[in-house]
């Protein structure tokens, strides 16, 4: 069964976002385009991750929903054909400069933690090399195999993709372990296909 997701998305702790970056404008969106899960991105900014906690609970297999009364409101908001739930996944985009081989890296990636302790631990270990709390999409001088470490490191779950780079790079390893699609697919036994659960445009 094929399903819509976006995991690559910001928060409002981001520079240059929306104010409206929150779970629940992401989640109502989600719903609204027939997106099933979506990432939560800035997941080791203190104050996201405080509201991310606050906000979600485990869904299993990695993912996390709006607690009820929470997605309750939200639905009182959609069509009856958007009223679904969406499922989260723990993310957050770190860009790495660095110097090697007498060139200038610099390269953006996305790392995937599977639940609170992982993105603690990562947080914890990313504080220590840089400041995670001015941006949520933080800037950290750490060669690329460096920060690979740190993410396996969090949890044998977490994983790494490098997503920008100057070309000619390696292509850097990835976790061994990561969730798999059949463990993605049974987050919701009740959403429909994409097709059938997006809904209409909003009427202007």
């Amino acid at each position: 069964m094929e399903f819509h997701a976006d995991l690559h998305v910001h928060s409002k702790y981001s520079r240059a976002t929306s104010r409206d970056l929150d779970l629940e404008h992401l989640a109502w969106w989600a719903a609204r385009k027939g997106i099933a899960v979506v990432g939560t991105g800035d997941c080791v900014h203190p104050a996201w991750l405080a509201e991310i906690k606050g906000k979600l609970k485990p869904a299993g297999d990695g993912l996390f929903s709006l607690k009820p009364e929470i997605e309750a409101e939200i639905w009182k908001t959609l069509p009856p054909s958007c009223r679904t739930s969406v499922r989260f996944m723990l993310s957050v985009e770190i860009s790495t400069i660095y110097k090697k081989g007498e060139r200038t890296r610099k390269i953006h990636h996305l790392i995937y933690v599977p639940d609170f302790d992982a993105a603690d631990r990562l947080a914890a270990s990313l504080g220590r090399i840089g400041n995670i709390a001015s941006d949520g999409r933080p800037i950290l001088g750490l060669d690329s195999r460096d920060l690979l470490e740190v993410a396996l490191e969090s949890g044998p779950h977490s994983f790494l993709v490098r997503i920008s780079g100057r070309r000619g790079l390696p292509p850097l390893a990835r976790s061994p372990v990561s969730i798999p699609s059949t463990n993605a697919m049974a987050i919701s036994p009740t959403t429909s296909s994409p097709s059938k659960q997006a809904c209409p445009p909003t009427p202007r």
